[in-house]
C-alpha cells in the first residue's frame, strides 16, 4: 500500500517576516508611498506569498498600526493605574512615552486619524479602553485632589483630555506645524523632545487655574 505523501510544513514565521517588513518599508516610504511588491521584496519574498498571507497594503498596514497602538495602550494602562506613582509623575510618563512612541512609529497618527473618520466604532470595539481609562487609578487620584483644593477642574475627562491635546495635536498637525513654524524634520523631534519636559510644566499650572 502506498503511502499518501506527508502535507508540508507550514512556515509559521513568515507572517511575522512580512509584517516586520512591512513595518520597515512603511516607516522609511510612508503609507502612500509603499507598494506590495516593496514589502515582498524586503521580506524576500515573492509577491504571490505576500497576497495570499495579505489581501492588500491597507489590509496589512492596518493589522500592523492595531497591534502596535494596542501594545501602546497596555503600557500606558500600567502607568494609568500605578499607584504608586502621584499624578504629576503619571503626566510626566504619559507625556514622554507618547512622545517617544509616535517618534518611533510616525505612521500611527495616520493610522488613527483614518480609523476615527472612517470607522470610530470599530475601531474603539478593537481596542477596548474607555472603561480602563475612566476606571483607572490616574481618575481616582484626580478626584482626590479635587477634594484636596489641588486641582481646581472638577472633570477628570477634561482633565485627561487637556494632556492628550497638549501631546497628540503637534503630531496629526505635523505638516502643518512645520509648514507655519518654519522648522524640518530635525527640528520638529527636537521641539516634541523638549516638550516631554514643558507638558508636566504646563499640567501643574492648569491645576491651579482658575
Amino acid at each position: 500500500m502506498t503511502k499518501g505523501k506527508k502535507a508540508k510544513p507550514i512556515d509559521t514565521t513568515t507572517e511575522e517576516k512580512i509584517k516586520e517588513a512591512a513595518r520597515v518599508v512603511f516607516l522609511k516610504k510612508g503609507y502612500a508611498a509603499t507598494r506590495t511588491r516593496d514589502i515582498a521584496e524586503e521580506a524576500g519574498i515573492n509577491l504571490a506569498l505576500l497576497n495570499y498571507y495579505f489581501r492588500s497594503k491597507e489590509k496589512l498596514f492596518n493589522i500592523i498600526m492595531l497591534e502596535t497602538v494596542n501594545g501602546f495602550i497596555q503600557t500606558m494602562t500600567t502607568i494609568l493605574n500605578d499607584e504608586k506613582s502621584t499624578l504629576e509623575k503619571k503626566v510626566e510618563l504619559i507625556a514622554s512615552n507618547y512622545i517617544d512612541f509616535v517618534l518611533r512609529e510616525p505612521n500611527i497618527p495616520i493610522f488613527m486619524l483614518s480609523e476615527m473618520r472612517n470607522n470610530a466604532d470599530g475601531l474603539l470595539e478593537r481596542m477596548p479602553v474607555i472603561q480602563p481609562i475612566l476606571k483607572s487609578t490616574f481618575f481616582i487620584q484626580h478626584q482626590d485632589y479635587v477634594a484636596k483644593g489641588k486641582i481646581t477642574e472638577p472633570n477628570p475627562f477634561q482633565f485627561f483630555l487637556n494632556l492628550l491635546a497638549l501631546t497628540i495635536f503637534p503630531f496629526i498637525s505635523s505638516p502643518l506645524v512645520k509648514l507655519i513654524g518654519g522648522v524640518n524634520d530635525t527640528q520638529f523631534t527636537k521641539m516634541m523632545q523638549e516638550r516631554k519636559k514643558l507638558i508636566p510644566v504646563w499640567i501643574k499650572a492648569m491645576m491651579k487655574a482658575k
